[in-house]
């Protein structure tokens, strides 16, 4: 293809429409301040009223969200965090910045989230966290997850970036777990203006700790009756550096803050996406349902069949190829060549250079090396699709499977036309 899909993957994940662009205008004339006012106060109540968290803090983006949750572990030089390798490098990435051992957890082959089995035979006495994804917005088995981790006071970290929209047992992801982390990248189910991110926990100290470090404050203790207490200047209370600050004692420091302060505008935008979410989530389903269909005629192709209990927030679309590498290869190229742009995710995080470097290779994670090596596959699932071009979806995908992919190996029969 020479980069033009009749029909692309996500560019965006979301619906942009007046709705919007009426909160924008409103927000850029009200000549009130674009940082740190109304519209985000408004945002995170919704937000954490949806999610069914005490608390809920915007951030600028959801790698930033999991970089403040993994700080709020204190991890110290040789700790463990065990986490998923079936993810996108920024769940997994800010633990390069720590001195620790990252104990890489297998996966269950239908949902591609960590499987509870593995992850009980990883624990050590120096587990400090456990770091999962909700994968393309099924979610994971938590209650077994926190069985296990609650026993031995293990915090866990929900990757929340697929999960809007999703529910496990009339539960939201980010309330499942103890830290949830968002994004509300362009490409996620909600957006807030191409960035963004959310952190919700239920812990008040944690709260406070992830209220200073976003608006540059620094991520420590104090205490009163510090010793400047006496020179404090005569200025107004409510202006900074009043008394309040020499009468204060800095006794610990576990590291800098930093502006990760979400803007008024795109606040404004994520009130306006959230009140959307069930009609793009509802969107995102119907076009799965169709795929389901055309996957229904092939015997031996898996895809998610979604557990009673759970719903699937569809943030991707997966479903597994028998036969092999070569017949996966043959498969994405036939969509390729017919115009449907296909972008496998994710790359087992283990296999990558830098945790190449840390030790890790090929044969610690073999379902999820198995299953991304010979298998997997994920289509375009996303509001933004027209009507048209998911019909041009499915002749594709139903022509690619009966007449490329399989008849090199006779591991499929082609569907009945009748």
């Amino acid at each position: 293809m020479d980069g033009t899909y009749k029909v692309p993957f996500a560019r965006r994940g979301s619906v942009l429409d007046e709705h919007d662009i009426q909160a924008l205008t409103e927000v850029v004339r009200s000549g009130e301040a674009l940082s740190s006012g109304a519209c985000r106060d408004r945002f995170e109540e919704k937000f954490r009223d949806y999610v069914g968290a005490r608390y809920a803090l915007s951030v600028t983006s959801g790698t930033v969200a999991l970089e403040i949750a993994i700080r709020l572990l204190d991890l110290q030089p040789g700790d463990e965090v065990i986490a998923t390798p079936q993810t996108y490098q920024a769940t997994v990435q800010p633990l390069l910045a720590h001195q620790i051992k990252v104990r890489f957890c297998d996966i269950d082959p239908q949902s591609l989230n960590i499987d509870p089995t593995s992850l009980r035979s990883l624990i050590t006495p120096r587990t400090r966290g456990v770091l999962l994804v909700h994968y393309g917005g099924y979610p994971a088995e938590m209650a077994e997850i926190m069985g296990i981790a609650r026993r031995r006071g293990i915090p866990v970290i929900e990757d929340c970036a697929h999960a809007l929209g999703a529910r496990y047992h009339g539960r939201r992801p980010g309330a499942l777990g103890d830290i949830g982390c968002f994004s509300f990248h362009t490409s996620k189910n909600i957006t807030t203006l191409g960035e963004g991110g959310m952190i919700t926990v239920n812990r008040e100290t944690w709260a406070r700790r992830i209220d200073r470090i976003r608006s540059n404050e620094v991520d420590g203790t104090y205490a009163p009756a510090g010793p400047l207490a006496d020179r404090a200047p005569r200025v107004l209370p409510w202006m900074k550096y009043s008394e309040g600050v020499y009468q204060d004692s800095c006794r610990s420091v576990a590291g800098a803050g930093t502006n990760a302060t979400m803007s008024e505008a795109a606040a404004a935008v994520g009130v306006v996406q959230l009140d959307k979410l069930p009609v793009l989530t509802a969107r995102r389903r119907w076009i799965a349902s169709r795929l389901d269909e055309v996957l229904e005629d092939f015997p031996g192709v898996r895809f998610h069949r979604t557990q009673p209990g759970l719903e699937h927030a569809q943030h991707l679309y997966t479903f597994f190829l028998p036969g092999g590498p070569d017949v996966r290869y043959n498969l994405v190229r036939a969509l390729d060549e017919r115009g449907v742009e296909v972008q496998l995710r994710y790359f087992p995080q283990h296999l990558l250079p830098e945790w190449r470097l840390r030790g890790h290779s090929i044969g610690e994670c073999p379902v999820a090396e198995r299953l991304w090596f010979s298998s997997h596959m994920n289509l375009p699932c996303h509001p933004g699709l027209t009507d048209d071009q998911v019909d041009y979806l499915i002749d594709a995908l139903r022509e690619a499977l009966s007449t490329v992919a399989f008849p090199r190996t006779g591991a499929l029969a082609c569907p009945s036309s009748t």
